[in-house]
């Protein structure tokens, strides 16, 4: 989907999402200290919204001018606390090292031989920073056409290509803790979570 079909997904619907964080984020971040987050395809904002209700300085991106504009509709109570970014993160990566967290809560992430949209994401992990991505578990998912769940990167791929720069807190699949969306019968969950080591100890942990 471009962004024009996303554009016409939204503006099809009042409302495309259930406006809840999603419950991987809210598990793996509750925890961490505030600093800035990069949540990838924001959508509606959701997650956004709970990041800087909770003092993140977020950097919301999405393709969909329509989300966008629903998104930050929502967010009088965070003024300054979400910047909010029309952007296609697959064709021009985020600033580099900039966020304490990067955020890819089921972001469609399509596999390259080059890895080039992928390891932008990577890169803009600042040092101590974390990147937490999240998709449905490809048991729950069927090619149809148009799509086929392989062409997508998942929480294993990544992990793989992770060099010695990073630690894998997390990668497993799990239960959903949410409720699936409409339509759908997603039961489980892929989720990679990883840190960028600071540096500060010459690269040993």
């Amino acid at each position: 989907m471009d962004a024009r079909s996303w554009d016409e997904m939204y503006r099809d619907r009042d409302q495309v999402f259930s406006g809840a964080p999603n419950g991987v984020l809210v598990t793996e971040v509750a925890g961490l200290p505030p600093g800035r987050a990069l949540d990838v395809g924001c959508g509606e904002g959701a997650d956004a919204l709970w990041l800087a209700r909770r003092g993140w300085q977020v950097t919301a991106v999405d393709v969909s001018r329509t989300a966008l504009r629903r998104a930050a509709a929502a967010a009088a109570d965070v003024a300054g606390g979400v910047a909010w970014e029309c952007a296609d993160l697959i064709a021009v990566p985020p600033p580099a090292r900039a966020f304490d967290l990067v955020s890819a809560q089921y972001f469609p992430l399509p596999r390259r031989p080059d890895h080039a949209a992928l390891r932008g994401l990577l890169d803009a992990v600042a040092p101590g920073g974390t990147l937490l991505f999240a998709t449905h578990d490809l048991s729950g998912l069927s090619p149809r056409p148009g799509f086929d769940p392989g062409d997508y990167y998942q929480p294993g791929d990544i992990a793989g290509l992770l060099d010695h720069d990073w630690t894998v807190l997390i990668n497993e699949t799990r239960p959903r803790t949410t409720p699936t969306p409409a339509g759908t019968h997603h039961t489980h969950d892929s989720v990679l979570r990883a840190r960028r080591l600071s540096g500060l100890q010459g690269g040993q942990q």
